[in-house]
Order: C-alpha cells, then sequence, then structure tokens
C-alpha cells in the first residue's frame, strides 16, 4: 500500500492545499519497504487528486485541508487522515503503530493521554 504524508521542513505541512512537497512510503505488514519524496508543484484540487491516485495512494495523511481537496480525493478512494501533527518520522511510526497523533482520540505519541475536547480554531492546536 502506498501512503503519502504533506511535508514542510521535515513536518508535517499546516495545510495540504499549498502542500508542495510529498513523503510516499511503500507499506507492506506495517513496515516501510521503500519511500521517497515527490515533487507536489500543482494547485488545483482536481489536479492534487490526480496526482495522488496515479501515484498509487490510498492513505493521505495530512493537518488541515479545505473540504474542496477533501472531496475529490475521497472520490479516488483515498482515505485521508487530517489533524497529524509533527516529525514527518514520528507520525508515520505513529500510523504504523495504529498510533496516529489524532487529538481526538487522545493518542498521542504512541500513548494514551486524557482526553481533550477538539479546539474551535486551529490555532489552539499548537
Amino acid at each position: 500500500m502506498k501512503l503519502a504524508l504533506t511535508v514542510w521542513e521535515g513536518r508535517i505541512s499546516p495545510l495540504f492545499d499549498s502542500a508542495r512537497m510529498l513523503l510516499i512510503a511503500d507499506i507492506t505488514n506495517r513496515r516501510i519497504t521503500g519511500r521517497h519524496f515527490e515533487p507536489f508543484d500543482c494547485s488545483s484540487p482536481y489536479s492534487r487528486a490526480e496526482k495522488l491516485n496515479h501515484l498509487g495512494v490510498k492513505v493521505l495523511i495530512c493537518n488541515g485541508i479545505s473540504n474542496t481537496f477533501a472531496n475529490l480525493i475521497e472520490a479516488h478512494r483515498i482515505k485521508i487522515v487530517p489533524f497529524a501533527a509533527g516529525a514527518v518520522d514520528e507520525v508515520l511510526e505513529a500510523y504504523l503503530t495504529g498510533c496516529l497523533l489524532d487529538k481526538s482520540s487522545g493518542c498521542r505519541n504512541g500513548r494514551k493521554s486524557e482526553k481533550r475536547e477538539k479546539p474551535k480554531h486551529w490555532r489552539e492546536w499548537i
């Protein structure tokens, strides 16, 4: 399975809509069998969805994403894991261990933490 993560300076990009680089990871039995960086210079929602589809991506891990982009990506049967934040390698490891940095589930860095309400504004995540 191919997994894509949006990348900016070694971390998950704050917003999918303006991300310019992807890390594409090939995953087999919860292990990374290959990985490479892929330029993501397309800007329209349609071209971004098409590029992910062309790359064979089945799961997209990102932080914020607008509905327009998300709807087109999901129409290509690509699962979106939004609101991920942190260093790309840590987020990838969290995905592989089944405990992605998911603020809504209370799971953080592979450990359970106390449950928090979702902030009303994205800046409260920081």
